[in-house]
């Protein structure tokens, strides 16, 4: 199979139509103007997240549909598939910035993955800030749009940006840090990022929990505290996720699609999507 036609990339953002730098933001009524005619289902391949001041209407990240709500915040990782359908009374903030933007910056090159909003969880991905952050929050994204403005140092960007970030980790993750052991949250972590690297070959819990030197029972333990789910269902998830973004992709068919996602056959793969998803890869690719 040819491997550039594996990722469903229906369309790649510029970061920045004007510079070519590493960090956009921008004005969310202005950009969705600039953008209208990406109101399809489509990747980036860069950090991107959108803070609502007001507005109405939906977005859908990874098939999934969430009204928006003043003082919404969503947060989507490279890879995610996103679309919109906004009525056109929506403000706030947009900003994107790549991969390696902090990549010189920081000693620590794995840094942003303490942050579990920029992990891609999407019990994580949206929220809403409550009303004690907002003001610093817009505060600090007024700072960048003027420091782009007047073209700052790109590190003074990328500390204010990061402020942004240290900020709203403590608006949104005190409460549940304070309920979590250290050791359960590392297990955790751990887990997620081995499934992430080998959802497509590792398909059994137990494998996983060897490589984490604990018990299926104990990983299952700790899985079901954090999100309400068994390692299994977490698994199963991510296969199933995955397979829908392949599925956008219309130049795949399904058997390569199951060949990608390392299943015996292209029967076996069907029953597993349609007892996940409700309905066979066929009908959720017509339903697209």
């Amino acid at each position: 199979m040819n491997r550039k036609n594996t990722i469903p990339i229906i369309d790649s953002c510029s970061i920045d139509l004007n510079n070519n730098t590493t960090i956009h933001i921008d004005d969310l009524k202005e950009y969705i103007i600039k953008h209208q005619d990406m109101v399809f289902p489509h990747k980036h391949n860069f950090f991107h997240f959108v803070l609502f001041t007001k507005g109405s209407g939906e977005h859908i990240i990874d098939f999934n549909h969430y009204n928006i709500e003043p003082y919404q915040i969503y947060f989507m990782v490279p890879g995610q598939v996103h679309t919109w359908n906004f009525t056109g009374d929506e403000d706030g903030y947009v900003v994107n910035f790549s991969i390696d933007y902090f990549q010189s910056f920081l000693l620590r090159t794995d840094y942003l993955e303490r942050f579990s909003f920029l992990q891609g969880k999407i019990e994580h991905l949206i929220f809403v800030l409550a009303e004690q952050y907002r003001p610093q929050a817009t505060a600090i994204l007024d700072q960048i749009l003027s420091a782009k403005a007047e073209r700052l140092p790109e590190d003074y960007i990328r500390t204010l940006l990061l402020q942004f970030i240290l900020y709203i980790s403590i608006a949104t993750e005190k409460d549940h840090q304070e309920h979590s052991t250290p050791y359960n949250h590392k297990i955790f972590n751990s887990f997620q990022q081995l499934v992430e690297q080998q959802f497509k070959s590792t398909k059994l819990p137990s494998v996983y929990a060897d490589q984490l030197f604990i018990t299926p029972n104990h990983l299952n333990a700790i899985c079901k505290s954090y999100i309400g789910q068994s390692a299994g269902e977490i698994i199963r998830n991510r296969i199933v996720l995955e397979a829908k973004r392949l599925l956008v992709n219309r130049n795949l068919n399904i058997t390569e699609i199951a060949d990608e996602l390392q299943f015996k056959d292209n029967s076996y793969f069907t029953k597993f999507f349609k007892k996940s998803a409700g309905l066979t890869p066929e009908e959720f690719r017509k339903q697209l």
